[in-house]
């Protein structure tokens, strides 16, 4: 019942979590990486409308998430490309003669990461 619902935290560890996050070293070549894939959203023929800079935010932001719930302060570009389907296809429109075709926004999204580059970091990954 709704009305025995017990908080599992409280607002100062949502925020200390939060920050943890944001704290995760983003190496510059993942970076641009994550503009890269989101911008190849918006160049690709059966797009109508590709992912928005908040695409490449909410990519960024979740790869960050991602990174720091498996315990590590950086992000791999391995990271990226493993939060971009869940983060990219609802923010891609598909030309309605792709759609008729059956081409989806998950397909996009898996041309894109086949097509980017991925970036060499360094070998440990992380900063410096």
């Amino acid at each position: 019942p709704i009305d025995r619902i017990e908080p599992v935290t409280d607002s100062a560890e949502i925020i200390q979590c939060r920050n943890r996050v944001r704290g995760v070293y983003v190496d510059p070549l993942v970076r641009s990486y994550i503009v890269d894939l989101v911008g190849a959203t918006r160049e690709n023929t059966d797009v109508a409308l590709g992912g928005s800079p908040r695409a490449s935010i909410a990519l960024y932001r979740t790869a960050q998430a991602y990174a720091a719930i498996r315990g590590y302060n950086y992000i791999l570009p391995d990271d990226v490309k493993r939060m971009a389907p869940y983060v990219l296809p609802h923010r891609i429109i598909i030309r309605p003669e792709s759609r008729i075709r059956g081409i989806q926004s998950e397909d996009i999204v898996e041309q894109v990461l086949q097509q980017v580059p991925v970036p060499i970091i360094g070998s440990e990954g992380g900063p410096g």
